[in-house]
């Protein structure tokens, strides 16, 4: 009997934990990451790196790989990736799956926005910004008048004129995030409501240090998704198809 294949789309934390536990279950797991990072931490088992081109060669892989079903794990913030996921998985009548884990906990008194260009728009002329939004929207800050220090991954394309850059992967602790902001004069974080422990101290370094905090909002997810929050879930999910 042939083995149900899963097509796990990561690149998080909670892609690298599922991986190991569907492939204990008994799953044919090709794990993918879409390539934006460097050097990322890679899963457990097989994996593919780079894009599909679209919905439509999502789903010509999905049949030529005959897959059962997709599990989207991808970070909360690839709106792209995960409406390509859903459109293909639907279209071939793969079984379909979108694991996100649950937002920040954000205090009343910060400042949520809808993209980056709002969280641009709202600094004000001479703020000191701790910016961590990763490096693909770094630029829609290059000509705010502020100066910023950036953290990501990997360096950005374009930066603004007036920063510090700093090259860097979770997780951070309370006690060192703290130490940072003071050490740099930072009065603004500017962030993406990307969940997880492994950045979470930020938001609590800044609230203990009393400065403006101004979030971005998630993207929507595919209307009509299947949506969990926690790994386990995706386990006892995934094991129902056997």
């Amino acid at each position: 009997m042939a083995r149900v294949r899963i097509l796990l789309l990561g690149g998080t934390t909670e892609a690298r934990e599922l991986a190991p536990r569907l492939t204990a279950l008994g799953f044919d797991v090709v794990s993918s990451l879409a390539g934006r990072v460097a050097e990322p931490v890679l899963p457990a088992g097989d994996v593919r790196i780079g894009g599909f081109g679209g919905s439509a060669g999502l789903a010509a892989y999905l049949r030529d790989e005959k897959v059962d079903a997709v599990v989207d794990a991808t970070h909360p913030f690839a709106e792209h990736i995960s409406a390509n996921a859903y459109a293909a998985a639907r279209d071939v009548g793969a079984h379909h799956l979108l694991l996100r884990r649950p937002g920040f906990i954000l205090h009343p008194e910060f400042e949520v926005v809808p993209d980056v260009h709002h969280a641009a728009a709202a600094i004000e002329p001479g703020a000191h910004v701790f910016l961590t939004i990763g490096r693909q929207h770094v630029a829609a800050f290059a000509h705010v008048d502020a100066r910023f220090l950036i953290r990501a991954i990997d360096p950005p394309t374009v930066l603004p004129h007036h920063h510090v850059l700093l090259l860097d992967r979770g997780p951070f602790a309370l006690e060192d995030e703290v130490e940072l902001m003071q050490r740099h004069g930072i009065d603004t974080l500017v962030t993406k409501d990307s969940g997880g422990s492994a950045t979470a101290a930020k938001l609590d370094a800044a609230a203990q240090l009393g400065m403006r905090v101004i979030v971005i909002a998630r993207p929507p997810v595919p209307e009509g998704a299947d949506m969990i929050g926690e790994v386990e879930a995706a386990v006892d999910w995934a094991a129902r198809l056997l």
